[in-house]
């Protein structure tokens, strides 16, 4: 990510962090002559302690000198979780890490990580890397979701399936929830690896080609694990009701395993046994 993407980038965050807050919520009336949502420009700068001029220019994306500190108390008048706060920071404070390019047969994945798939049985599980691409995946996502071996490799992106596969907006009851989940890890990526060019040609590709994506993108969520319940109706099972768990594996690729758990007070577990079940007998 060069200056001006990184710029244009802290720039959108902070004027959609700001759209998203209720004066009230802060201690400020509403008033009958706001034009826009959300907190005026004048309005975080003195939430934060800092000129109405500094912040200005710092959301307009100017290539300014920024500190921690300030940093902090604009982070608080925006009222952003630790995620979003990382983010913030990154951008503003041009935080590199290390950019390396993905090695030969790297995408193929630890035996224990395999076994780990396996075990989960009843469990759809995917596991991607830091592109969001697919490396893994269990019989149980396959059957749920889509048959990702049927995919050729260079178009496993998990982001690009959930927004181009007619299987995944049929599968999600609310699908944009369910979009919104993926582009918030997404961002954390976009965030952390801000030396990697990859991003912003994935993110402007997918912005011309689906306007969908490109509203999505610009709610601005960030969070590296968010829990989620998800409701899906199958094709053949019906209503499915999964808990989702994102979290990252340790390790020297950047992996992350997002597992859905069948809801224990629903009937999920078992349409989804029978749909193991009916998938083995055909074979």
């Amino acid at each position: 990510m060069d200056d001006k993407t990184r710029l244009e980038a802290l720039s959108t965050f902070l004027k959609n962090k700001r759209a998203q807050i209720n004066p009230e919520f802060v201690g400020l009336p509403v008033g009958t002559r706001r034009r826009t949502p959300g907190l005026r420009r004048e309005e975080v700068a003195q939430l934060a302690g800092v000129s109405t001029t500094w912040y200005t220019w710092l959301e307009q994306g100017r290539d300014i000198k920024v500190s921690s500190d300030v940093l902090y108390c604009i982070s608080t008048a925006l009222n952003l979780n630790k995620d979003e706060r990382d983010y913030f920071y990154n951008l503003a404070l041009e935080a590199k890490s290390e950019i390396t390019s993905p090695k030969e047969g790297q995408s193929e994945i630890s035996h224990s990580l395999k076994k780990i798939l396996t075990e989960l049985k009843y469990c759809p599980t995917i596991i991607t890397d830091r592109y969001c691409h697919i490396v893994g995946w269990n019989a149980a996502a396959a059957h749920v979701f889509l048959d990702f071996e049927k995919i050729p490799n260079e178009q496993r992106n998990l982001i690009r399936l959930v927004f181009t596969r007619k299987e995944f907006k049929a599968l999600a009851v609310n699908w944009e929830h369910f979009a919104k989940g993926f582009l918030a890890i997404f961002r954390t990526y976009y965030g952390y690896y801000l030396g990697d060019k990859w991003y912003s040609q994935f993110i402007e590709e997918m912005s011309q080609s689906h306007s969908e994506f490109q509203d999505l993108w610009q709610a601005s969520q960030v969070s590296k694990a968010p829990e989620m319940v998800i409701e899906f109706r199958h094709a053949k099972v019906g209503k499915m009701l999964f808990n989702l768990t994102s979290f990252q594996v340790q390790g020297d690729m950047d992996l992350r395993c997002s597992v859905y758990t069948p809801i224990e007070e629903t009937d999920t577990e078992n349409k989804l046994k029978r749909l193991l079940k009916s998938v083995s007998v055909e074979d």
